[in-house]
Formats: structure tokens, sequence, C-alpha cells
């Protein structure tokens, strides 16, 4: 939809705080998008509103109840393009219109098929002024996991690790080493209230018998579901995974070979077992792993490793995006490197990369952030 709008001051003030509203809805949202949208009159908001969880009303409708009768004339600034189709919830189209809205300023079309121009559409024709683009990077930016589930149908994937300026996660071999600060540390539980699921390698369940929940200040937060990797299926049946009190699943990924009687246990004890192919060197096949995943409707994941888990996710052009918190320290050569069973040629040509890169420190730590570029294959 090639067109190009003029939009003032108060265009921008109002998307953005629509995009605050949306962004209430981090990781509570999925297979949905986060969205928010704001009503204004007379340059005052009157209403505003977000989704919540999928099946319960969209951020319009929010808005729209918030605002109630005074919405009558008013501008809707909304992140998402509005629906025009019946799914869980009636389409936000009909009741914009219903409410005599006379304009609608949106950020970003909807990718989905099901609505991807006909909501513009729908608005139009009910004689609803509508123009679209306006911070359209920042609502890309924002839905980078639904952008991802609805064109490939497999999560947005999140590189975690906490490292050495040397590159290490650890101090020396099987030991847990907790390299970064307490700041890094609140920062990573933000990052998995964020996320749908959280993954790690039966390696660093076994070392650092992770709860892998989330722990933010006043109890606040939400549990990934935590998957754990572990092909032979030999992870402790007192793992802290195995009888972690949360609102959220354990799930682990083994082979098609592993004991039954264990599974079984572990069943049992609440857990939920996947089966899946592994490759010709006996590894887990990542991409039936993210495909399982995105079946369950996980549109982000967050995987804190460890080295091997890191390697083969890179290897297998998995990771979006990486964020690394890099601590003062050097670890030396007893460390283990961030990445392992992953070669670069001499001279870097295929070396993979990350592009828009954000800085943020985190008290004496440092976080680099990125979008993860692979190198052209054969290049």
């Amino acid at each position: 939809m090639d067109e190009f709008f003029m939009f003032s001051d108060f265009d921008f003030k109002y998307m953005r705080q629509a995009l605050r509203e949306a962004k209430k809805g981090l990781g509570r949202t999925s297979p949905n998008p986060c969205v928010g949208a704001v009503i204004v009159k007379n340059n005052t908001i009157i209403g505003q509103g977000y989704h919540k969880k999928a099946g319960t009303p969209h951020a319009e409708i929010h808005a729209l109840r918030n605002a109630g009768k005074f919405a009558d004339g008013g501008t809707m600034y909304v992140t998402l393009e509005p629906c025009n189709h019946t799914g869980k919830t009636p389409p936000c189209c009909k009741a914009v219109a219903a409410a005599g809205i006379k304009k609608v300023v949106i950020g970003m079309l909807d990718p989905n098929p099901l609505v991807n121009g006909n909501g513009i559409k729908y608005l139009r024709e009910a004689g609803i002024e509508v123009c679209h683009g306006l911070l359209e990077s920042e609502c890309r930016e924002l839905n980078n996991a639904f952008l991802t589930y609805i064109s490939t149908g497999k999560p947005w994937v999140v590189m975690k690790a906490g490292l050495s300026l040397d590159g290490k996660i650890t101090f020396r071999k099987n030991f847990g080493d907790a390299l970064t600060g307490t700041e890094s540390l609140r920062q990573v539980h933000r990052l998995r209230d964020t996320s749908d699921a959280i993954l790690a390698g039966i390696g660093t369940v076994t070392i650092d018998n992770p709860s892998l929940t989330t722990r933010l200040a006043k109890g606040k937060g939400h549990d990934p579901i935590r998957i754990i990797l572990d092909t032979s299926l030999r992870i402790s049946e007192h793992a802290r995974v195995v009888g972690q009190i949360s609102s959220s699943p354990t799930w682990i990924f083994c082979s098609k070979s592993v004991d039954h009687k264990k599974a079984l246990r572990l069943e049992r004890a609440g857990l939920i077992i996947h089966r899946v192919k592994t490759t010709v060197d006996g590894r887990l096949n990542l991409q039936q792993v993210l495909n399982v995943l995105g079946s369950q409707q996980i549109t982000s994941l967050l995987v804190e490793g460890g080295a091997i888990v890191h390697g083969a996710f890179l290897n297998d052009r998995l990771v979006n995006r990486a964020c690394l918190f890099y601590a003062p320290v050097f670890a030396g050569d007893n460390g283990i490197s961030v990445i392992s069973n992953h070669i670069v040629d001499g001279d870097g040509k295929q070396a993979i990369r990350l592009a828009n890169i954000k800085h943020r420190k985190f008290g004496e730590d440092v976080m680099i952030c990125g979008d993860v570029l692979y190198p052209e294959k054969g290049g």
C-alpha cells in the first residue's frame, strides 16, 4: 500500500503514547501481536487501552470502552491496523466505525493474511479518514516476535549470554560462575518476563541447576515455558526445573530412542516430553524443535545456552537477535567460550555479525544487543 502522509508533532506524541500502551502486553499476547490504542479529541486523550491476552478484547475495544460516548468524533491512534474479521473476538473495525471515530492513524499494516489492508479498506468505506506508517519502525520493533511467527511459523529467537571481556561465560569448566552483576541479572529477568519460552541445554541444567523462572520486584512478571534440550534424557529427576512450582510448564526435547521408563516418570512429575529427530552428528534437530514451538503458538524464545547450544543455533542460522552482557573482567584460558563448535574461515568473510546495535550500561556491565546478520551461503 504505497501512500504518503504528513504527520504533525501531535500525531507523533499520541502514537508514542499508543506504543507505551502496547508495551504493557509484551510477553502476554501470543500468538497475537502487542497493540496499543489512544483516542484523542480536542488535543486531549479521552481513551486508551492495550491488548492484554489472546482471546480477550483488542486494544481498540479497550480504548473505546475507556472513552465511552466521548469517542464520537475523535481520532484513534493505533499501533497496528485494526482487524476486519471475526476470530476469538469480533472485528475491531466495526466497533471503531460504530463509535463514530472520524479518523484513524495507524502505525503499521498487519501482515496477517486475514487483515493485511482489509482493515483500512473497511474503515475508508465507512467514511473514516485513515493514514498509516507513523512510527512504523518502532511499531515493527515492538512486534518482532509476531512478525517472525506470522511469516515463518517459528518463534523469534534471542540469544542471551553474560560473558567476560575475552568472551568467556565461566571462569572454569563445569562450574556455573556468575560473571555479570545484579543489575544485569535484573535485565535478564525482564527479558524472561517478555518471552514466551526460555531454552537451555542439558549441560547448563546439570552444572547450574537453574530454575529458569522470572523473578522481578514484588513478585511481578510471568514465567516463560521452560525448554530443555536433552538428547539422551539424562536430566536429574531432582533438578529444579523438574519440580518447579510455576504457572508455566517445563518441556524436554529429546531423541526418539530415550529410555521409556524415565520419560514416563518425568511425565508423571508434570514435564512434557517432545521426541524429535536427530541430525547426522547425533544432536537434536533444532529446526524441528522450533517447528514444534511454533505449532504451540510460541512466538518468542530466549536462548540462554550454554556454549554448545549457542553454537548450534548460530550454525543453523536460527538466532534473530543477540543480547550479550559484558562484565569488566578477563576470565582467562580456563574459561568456557560463549560459543563452541562454530568455525569461521581465516579471512572472516563468513563471520556472523550484528547490525542495528544498541549499547546500554547495567551497573558496571555493558549490554550489546543487535540483530544477527548471516553471511550469504557460499559467499
